[in-house]
């Protein structure tokens, strides 16, 4: 049946009423006429008996409608009544066939809908892949651009130091004198304290052939070639120089009783020289609290004891201040400081960028150009050579912690101070502990760092076998591991640490730590031990493996989660249940690293609040949250050792927390040391 049973009796009367005279010039037709006026036409047909009949005469009815042909009949009756209730009967009809094709009609236009819907789903995810995409290429395009304006900052600077005398004089010095490479072997066999006697090379050193192929003694090459680095000044009168040899004073500018900001003023008669100019981490980061003090006066040098930003930060600041500053260091942190001052220019531009959006200064410590200055000041300096800085000399030697890093012995006349730096007795994957030299042994002042001095550690195989277990378990169950690390020291050690223990395990290691990284490998290519940090399962972050990487470990800064890469990765793994956030280093009072601890144990706040250089991030805490320390500095007890060896008449606690401090004094007398509290020393 048609949609309405009368339809064909309608369309005759239509075609009857259009043969008229009057309807000549209508041209839609018949079957349109009976549509525009289906009311009319069924007034007409129960009112005209004659347009009945004409109608039925014109009907013509397929047998297949059957129906249409009853609906025509019974209103073609003759009784007004049957007329009237076939009428109603079909307009009743008419409506429901009406309604159904409308539900046909908005059928289809749901699945008209749901194909738009699933179509626009489609674009919508293709476009926002493409967007995705676009980012991960700005994204690697900045990072691009930011390793090329570092190299280009580092190219300059060594093109500077290679047209500088100095600079160039004291490499040749530090490979001449360079140690010969030491025995390799397991842990214990590479520790210094139990290292077995090794026979003595009997071929000539490489400064001993220098020297006979000039025919001069190894000591006079070694006088001239420090005299270029220091022309010799005219001698003092005996009376001068005794009074001014003896007059050695120690001063902390930075770093005494908290930790950063090391900084470390040494003078003796008219010499004045930093052991470290550190920043203060925070945001911004700050100088040495009293480093106008070292600016009062002349500053002939800083040595540096490694490549820390909390020990070499504020260097660049002072060489763009002072032009004749000099800058000495092991050649391994000369090499990597300028990556690490990069970094903190970088830093402090976006910072900038930030206020000034926000209306406000931050004016950064120092320029881009202040790093090429400073990178050509360097000058390298070998363990256990003596340097002289005026009325001073300076004597490096291994400390441990990281690649490079040094303590210092610092000597005018028969006085003596040894400044520890950051120091540890352990041997590291990526370095042996300390070695103390003679030269140190009953100095009149040992200035020795304090950071773990209330500490008793665990042995490094213990620290390490826990860490390694709890990686494997969170991998076994399909995880993720976010480690945030220190770009400079950790992050490598981590990555060694994954690479012997885990080598099934992917490593990712991303943001500045894989820059150190690849620095690490180019930086002992050349030497005695060889760091291989990328290479099996350990490789570099791309931008894609935000979202990419689903299982493995992520290595990342910054160690104490304030900011960079390590931000992004918490936010993707802390949420995840099964993933786990390891820290592994010291973290500051005020630092989020430090409030993800509390939060993780709190179940009434879990969730992290950073600050991503201005943009608030709130984090849902799911993961397991946990300290795995590997500490590279020395315990209690490995300060204890460290004290004994030296044996100075007294000593002096730096880079430390007040408090603990002052506990440890008191086990230092105990151990009859002689101890003062922080602050100015002056030779007896």
């Amino acid at each position: 049946m048609t949609a309405d049973p009368l339809s064909p009796l309608l369309r005759a009367a239509a075609e009857i009423i259009l043969t008229r005279p009057a309807m000549a010039g209508y041209r839609d037709g018949a079957e349109r006429f009976a549509a525009d006026h289906r009311t009319g036409l069924l007034v007409m047909l129960a009112e005209s008996a004659e347009l009945r009949r004409l109608s039925r005469e014109r009907l013509r009815i397929p047998r297949s409608q059957q129906a249409e042909r009853d609906f025509a009949d019974l209103f073609l009756h003759s009784d007004p009544a049957v007329r009237a209730a076939v009428a109603r009967i079909a307009e009743s009809a008419a409506r429901r066939s009406s309604d159904a094709v409308a539900d046909r009609r908005l059928r289809r236009l749901h699945d008209k809908n749901r194909q738009l819907q699933e179509k626009l789903r489609t674009a919508t995810g293709r476009h926002d892949n493409a967007l995705a995409d676009a980012e991960k290429h700005r994204e690697t395009a900045r990072e691009a651009v930011e390793r090329a304006d570092r190299l280009d900052t580092e190219l300059s600077a060594m093109r500077r130091r290679l047209r500088d005398l100095k600079s160039m004089t004291s490499a040749l010095l530090a490979l001449l004198q360079e140690e010969p490479p030491e025995p390799e072997g397991d842990a214990g066999s590479r520790d210094p304290h139990r290292q077995p006697k090794v026979p003595v090379d009997p071929r000539p050193s490489p400064l001993e052939t220098a020297a006979q192929a000039a025919g001069i003694s190894a000591e006079a090459l070694v006088t001239a070639l420090q005299a270029l680095i220091e022309p010799p000044r005219p001698p003092l009168t005996a009376t001068v120089a005794v009074s001014q040899e003896r007059d050695l004073k120690v001063i902390p500018l930075g770093g005494g009783t908290k930790i950063g900001g090391s900084c470390l003023l040494i003078e003796a008669g008219g010499t004045r020289i930093l052991v470290d100019a550190g920043l203060i981490p925070g945001d911004p980061s700050e100088p040495p609290p009293e480093i106008e003090r070292a600016l009062d006066g002349p500053l002939h040098a800083v040595v540096v004891t490694h490549a820390h930003n909390d020990h070499c930060g504020y260097v660049p600041a002072l060489a763009d201040r002072l032009p004749d500053l000099r800058i000495i260091a092991t050649p391994e942190t000369t090499q990597l400081m300028p990556a690490m001052w990069f970094d903190s220019v970088k830093i402090m531009g976006q910072r900038q960028r930030l206020a000034s959006a926000w209306g406000t200064d931050a004016e950064p410590l120092y320029p881009r150009e202040a790093i090429t200055r400073a990178t050509q000041r360097c000058e390298e300096l070998a363990f256990g050579v003596p340097r002289r800085v005026g009325d001073l000399t300076v004597e490096l030697f291994p400390a441990g912690h990281i690649l490079g890093a040094a303590g210092v012995v610092v000597r005018a006349g028969d006085s003596r101070v040894v400044v520890t730096g950051d120091i540890s007795g352990f041997r590291q994957e990526s370095v042996d502990g300390y070695t103390i030299p003679d030269s140190a042994r009953y100095a009149d002042l040992l200035v020795m760092e304090s950071t773990c001095c209330a500490e008793d550690h665990r042995t490094r195989d213990g620290m390490v076998g826990e860490l390694v277990r709890a990686v494997e378990g969170v991998y076994a169950e399909g995880g993720r591991v976010l480690i945030p690390a220190f770009a400079l020291g950790r992050a490598q050690e981590l990555a060694l640490i994954m690479r012997g223990h885990l080598p099934h395990v992917p490593v990712l290691v991303d943001g500045m730590a894989a820059d150190i990284s690849r620095s690490f490998e180019t930086v002992t290519a050349n030497g005695p031990r060889r760091l291989s940090i990328f290479g099996d399962n350990v490789s570099r972050a791309r931008p894609g493996d935000l979202d990419a990487f689903a299982r493995g470990v992520v290595i990342s800064t910054s160690g104490m989660l304030s900011g960079g890469p390590a931000v992004r990765w918490a936010a993707r793994i802390l949420p995840d249940p099964k993933s786990a956030l390891f820290l592994s280093g010291y973290q500051d009072e005020e630092s989020p690293g430090r409030r993800l601890l509390a939060s993780a144990k709190d179940s009434s706040a879990p969730h992290l609040s950073v600050n991503d250089m201005g943009e608030e991030k709130k984090i849902p805490i799911k993961a397991r949250v946990d300290l795995m320390r590997l500490s590279a500095h020395a315990d209690k007890r490995g300060l204890l050792e460290i004290a004994d060896e030296v044996s100075a008449r007294e000593v002096m606690l730096v880079h430390g927390v007040a408090r603990r401090q002052n506990e440890f004094r008191e086990v230092l007398r105990l151990r009859r040391h002689t101890t003062m509290a922080t602050g100015v020393w002056r030779a007896i």
